[in-house]
């Protein structure tokens, strides 16, 4: 719960984080009022501060928090533009603890909810569809920081819009906390490799599906049955949905499981989180796989799961390589561990801004990236 006080009375709300943040011990009521300074003063040590005035202008104040968050320190005449020495481990380290700084600092500013999700403040937008679609049913007032709040809105957007995948033949509407088949070259790899014999009557399991996008793929590819598979409530509803809307449902059937479903299958594809390193949010468990435990979880239980003659596609960048988190050698080491053998490999260049832009701090790492399919049968 968050606690405050506000004209001389003690107040409580249900607290809201998807990062996991804990409410904040100290609670400040502010409005128009307050100046953008003081607003970032108080949050840069630890005081939250909660929004009574025009919604609108808690966007601008935002805006104007992350303005002081991100600007740059001056550099001393003749020291140049340097980048702190250090490897790209290192690099990748400081930029993971500037985000997270930038997240505490940017998710002190707090917007109040009604029972119903409305928002009881001037000029603020009726949310409440959106904030179902993220939260479920409104149950009592709560608190969000204004930051996540936005998140909700956007991710209402991209839910409502979709994105168009051809490769499944049509769009995909990614929920809240699911994260969106953005970068396309995956999906790409999946449309691309050449199917095992008799994809007419071949069984594919799709491990942490997700959104669904690669199970819908490969039906759209001929696969006569498909088993997706995950853990995740957010993302089995929805797969589900989006299996429903490509009018593919008596052919991918969604389950929840712990990596694989009962049984054999003649084609097993997993498309892991890519960065060995602990996630910040549930978003993040899309990206980050903390000790490589679906990897390897993956790859040790893929020989046990797979029919005589059957495949396993592993859709893995090699970004952890670059960044100095994981070495080539590990991975093959764990493919010999797991009892298998490499087929063959698909490689892509992710096309994605950050990939081409210099400014980035781990810009050398995302230039050489590769996103590449191994295919993988047991020994």
């Amino acid at each position: 719960m968050a606690r405050w006080t506000e004209n001389g009375e003690e107040r409580s709300a249900l607290w809201r984080s998807e990062r996991g943040a804990p409410p904040p011990v100290r609670i400040l009521v502010v409005d128009d009022r307050s100046r953008a300074d003081d607003a970032y003063g108080a949050a840069c040590q630890g005081t939250a501060l909660l929004w009574r005035g025009d919604f609108q202008n808690a966007r601008q104040l935002l805006k104007a928090l992350a303005s002081r968050v991100d600007r740059k320190p001056r550099v001393a005449a003749g020291a140049g533009a340097r980048r702190p020495a250090g490897s790209l481990a290192d690099a990748f380290n400081r930029e993971r603890q500037s985000r997270a700084q930038r997240a505490r600092t940017l998710g002190m500013l707090l917007i109040p909810l009604d029972a119903d999700y409305a928002i009881p403040l001037r000029r603020a937008p009726d949310l409440r569809q959106a904030c179902q679609e993220a939260w479920g049913p409104a149950q009592a007032a709560s608190v969000v920081p204004l930051r996540e709040l936005l998140g909700v809105i956007g991710a209402h957007e991209w839910r409502k819009r979709g994105i168009e995948t051809p490769a499944a033949g049509g769009r995909i509407h990614p929920h809240y906390g699911v994260f969106a088949p953005v970068r396309s070259e995956y999906v790409g790899l999946v449309a691309q490799a050449p199917l095992p014999a008799a994809a007419a009557t071949l069984t594919a399991f799709d491990i942490g599906t997700g959104t669904g996008v690669l199970a819908a793929v490969l039906a759209r590819r001929g696969v006569a049955r498909v088993i997706a598979t995950d853990l995740n409530p957010r993302a089995l509803a929805c797969a589900r949905d989006n299996i429903g809307r490509l009018g593919l449902a008596e052919r991918v059937e969604v389950l929840q499981a712990d990596l694989f479903p009962p049984g054999r299958a003649g084609l097993i594809v997993c498309n892991p989180p890519w960065l060995p390193a602990r996630p910040g949010s549930a978003l993040e468990e899309a990206v980050y796989d903390p000790g490589s435990r679906m990897l390897l979880g993956f790859l040790a239980g893929l020989a046990a799961h797979l029919e005589p003659g059957g495949e396993g596609w592993l859709i893995l960048s090699d970004l952890a390589e670059h960044l100095g988190l994981r070495s080539r050698e590990e991975l093959l080491a764990a493919f010999e561990a797991a009892g298998l053998a490499v087929l063959g490999r698909l490689d892509v260049r992710p096309t994605h801004p950050r990939a081409s832009d210099p400014a980035d701090p781990l810009h050398a790492a995302r230039r050489a990236e590769l996103t590449s399919l191994w295919r993988l049968s047991a020994r």
